[in-house]
């Protein structure tokens, strides 16, 4: 780990090109609009390590899994994001030679990722073998205003006398993922099309049957004049391109401009994908690259007016933050209800892409506190349209009844392949419920629980029921064989987070029904006999809630992770010799799994969820039991922790977590950055900030803040959006500012006081 890019507050700038960091950066610097994403590969070819990768959301494909121990009950298929068709290309030669970054003398480079305008730039001088000298500047986006549109401009300019340039912009579609299975091809070809000035390019997914088009055109200039040309076209399998030459004088530069139009069957109707995807790409080539670009920034510039985060006094912080933003924002924009949010986002491979509890546990508040409500409603809505694959899911494991939610998905079935994930860690069930909680507790809006939120709780609450068993010897309910959210512990018996996340379930069950039953009883008549709710039913969960077992251990005064957790051997991180950090990279898995040492927040996550149940001392003595035990080698770790010591008081312990969530990738904490970035773990540095540093929460339907200041820090501010209002909070060393930017007055809880904020007006304590 070490800082590799420039601290800026706007920008990550790589100010110098070294070929063992270029994955890093294609993962740091990926763009992307919600619709599609592209790491920050080179237009022109590199035929160094590389990791090429365009993505379109929502496509996939069902890898196998089943393996010689396959077991009932075990998912069919790894679901896998895919690398898609190559739109950026743009090979150069120069007097024919290659331009070639990983044959070529680079002089100066520059790859900067603008995170306010939503642009990947890069500029650089190189010497070819041949003794030709060039310099390259070259802009791309993914249009934020157009989601199908992509777009680059590419200006070369030879600097030591006159030269033969051979320009061939392509779109490639003969590609393959880095994980795919004996470097299987997962695309067929479908179509091609090619004119002198427009080509486009038609691919199927095998199995699931997705077609993609992309369609391109573009324009050379020079001198300002776009140039008279005559391509040589190329046609061959998934692959379609153009190559024309022209002659640039010393000094001269010679102007690219690329518009690809990108489209699938999942928005469009197979038959009509290439026309839709020419009209596309005409309407765009005909408003020109500097249209697009500024409709493109007027988005971004929107989008941080309501969410950006202003850290005064600490520039790392503040690239941290905004860089953990803007990646959020790439991701998910909320227009889809059939899209979700992946782990890795548009930035790589790994994890399949696909849907986790992250999405709930950790993303749900970033989008509750920075987009209008119906952004974070359609997360809701997304489980909810698969809950019939959940309930398939419950009943691949033999459960007559219930939900249960997948580990990991991209259409509701679980698709995950390992065995202590996909049938143990099950405490997922409960995050996908406690979503429901935060949208409703946050938002006001109560009718997600008619409509159908009270299904989606309601079926989940029925897995509970079968997944625990009385225990005649503890005259109590029990579970077992579990992974909690700490994965380095499996088959545990009675993980105290799972328990408890099982009872709260049964709990909001119940008092779901109550709600209806008193608020809309026409709403609860349709849902009793829709889902066949029974008085013996609702008794048995609340006989299981006032009889749960839950370890605990009275002298230490904590809750245990399981029932045996106190029979390890309790060894704290500062004890560890630093070499065998991290320990996933160091340690037999064997070995970890009988250590006490824990990847993440498992009993914490609890408490953190729950923490208007738990008082200041019960959180303490946890924090302070487990905290030092755990080796934060899951992204999703310091920010709970973060949150948590905040709540504690904590401070330099908040901060020292703070910094690490938010500059998890930046500063490749966990050597990983070059597979994709950790898009979930960005929501979480959100969290530690608002939730954490400005002590955000919900009290009585009303937005509390508690802030306090890190040391490193003079003030910071940001925004966040409540029940239709807009708030502007300032937090100094010795004040808080709030300022009401909406039409109607606020009241809000500031330090344990509460007060109206007129419209307009701002107040200070």
């Amino acid at each position: 780990m070490k800082q590799y890019y420039q601290f800026d507050e706007w920008n990550i700038i790589e100010n110098s090109f070294d070929a063992h960091y270029h994955e890093i950066s294609e993962s740091i610097c990926s763009i992307g609009n919600g619709y599609m994403g592209q790491r920050a590969n080179f237009e022109e070819q590199y035929s160094g390590k590389t990791l090429q990768g365009s993505y379109m959301a929502g496509v996939y494909y069902p890898d196998k899994t089943r393996v010689g121990w396959w077991k009932n009950g075990y998912p069919e298929y790894f679901a896998k994001v895919l690398n898609s068709t190559n739109w950026i290309g743009i090979n150069i030669n120069i007097d024919g030679e290659a331009l070639d970054l990983a044959n070529a003398e680079i002089g100066s480079f520059s790859r900067v990722l603008n995170m306010k305008e939503g642009t990947l730039t890069r500029s650089f001088t190189a010497s070819l073998a041949n003794g030709k000298q060039v310099k390259v500047d070259a802009i791309r986006i993914c249009s934020y205003a157009d989601k199908e549109i992509g777009a680059i401009r590419y200006a070369i300019t030879v600097l030591n006398g006159d030269a033969e340039l051979t320009i061939n912009p392509y779109l490639d579609g003969d590609i393959k993922n880095k994980d795919s299975n004996y470097d299987e091809k997962f695309w067929d070809a479908v179509d091609s099309s090619n004119t002198a000035d427009l080509a486009t390019l038609t691919i199927r997914t095998r199995k699931t049957g997705f077609v993609y088009t992309s369609a391109m055109k573009f324009q050379i200039t020079q001198s300002g004049q776009p140039l008279s040309l005559s391509p040589i076209i190329e046609n061959k399998t998934k692959f379609v391109g153009h190559t024309v030459t022209v002659s640039a004088k010393a000094n001269q530069t010679t102007v690219i401009e690329k518009i690809v139009s990108n489209v699938t069957s999942r928005d469009h109707n197979e038959a009509s994908l290439v026309s839709v995807a020419t009209e596309l790409l005409n309407n765009a080539f005909e408003r020109g690259f500097d249209t697009l670009l500024a409709a493109h920034i007027a988005v971004w510039a929107n989008k941080w007016n309501e969410s950006d985060i202003i850290v005064d006094g600490d520039v790392a912080a503040q690239q941290g933050i905004r860089f953990n933003i803007f990646h959020m924002h790439q991701t998910y924009n909320g227009e889809d209800s059939r899209l979700n949010i992946g782990p890795k986002g548009f930035t790589g491979e790994k994890y399949g892409g696909s849907t986790y509890w992250d999405t709930e546990a950790y993303c749900l508040p970033f989008y509750l506190s920075t987009a209008d409500q119906k952004i974070a409603r359609q997360l809701l809505v997304y489980r909810h349209n698969q809950l019939e694959r959940a309930k398939e899911n419950a009943k691949k494991l033999g459960f007559t009844k219930g939900a249960l939610y997948p580990m990991v998905t991209m259409n509701g079935e679980e698709c995950h392949n390992e065995w202590e994930i996909t049938f143990e860690e099950i405490h997922r069930n409960g995050a996908i419920a406690y979503a429901v909680l935060d949208y409703v507790r946050y938002t006001g809006d109560t009718s997600v629980i008619s409509e159908f939120a009270i299904e989606t709780v309601y079926e989940i609450a029925r897995f509970w029921e079968d997944r625990v068993h009385w225990a005649a010897r503890k005259g109590q309910y029990v579970m077992l064989g579990v992974t909690g959210p700490n994965e380095y512990e499996n088959n545990v018996n009675n993980n105290w987070y799972t328990n408890r996340v099982a009872t709260w379930t049964l709990e909001y069950a119940l008092e779901l029904v109550n709600f209806l039953k008193t608020n809309e009883p026409g709403a609860y008549t349709i849902w009793e006999k829709q889902l066949g709710i029974t008085q013996t039913e609702l008794s048995k969960w609340q006989h299981i809630i006032d009889n749960m077992y839950f370890p605990y251990d009275e002298e230490l005064g904590v809750y245990l992770q399981q029932d045996g957790f106190l029979d390890k051997e309790l060894i704290q991180v500062k004890d560890l010799d630093p070499s065998q950090l991290p320990l996933n990279q160091k340690w037999s898995w064997d070995r970890i799994l009988r250590s006490c040492f824990i990847k993440q927040a498992d009993v914490l996550q609890g408490l953190f969820f729950l923490g208007d149940r738990y008082d200041l001392e019960t959180k303490k003595r946890n924090f302070d039991f487990y905290e030092p035990m755990t080796v934060h080698e899951s992204s999703l770790s310091p920010c709970v922790h973060s949150i948590l010591a905040c709540e504690l008081g904590y401070n330099e312990k908040a901060y020292e977590m703070y910094l690490r969530t938010s500059r998890l990738d930046l500063d490749n904490y966990n050597n990983d950055t070059e597979d994709g970035l950790h898009i979930t773990s960005m929501a979480g540095t959100w969290m530690s900030v608002i939730k954490g540093f400005a002590g955000l929460k919900i009290e009585s339907s009303t937005l509390s803040f508690n802030p306090f200041i890190p040391e490193e820090w003079k003030s910071f501010s940001f925004k966040v959006m409540f029940r239709g209002a807009l708030l502007n909070v300032q937090v100094g060393a010795n004040s808080t500012h709030i300022t009401n930017e909406s039409d109607h007055a606020v009241q809000v809880i500031l330090s344990g006081k509460r007060i109206e904020i007129p419209a307009k007006q701002k107040t200070t304590v």
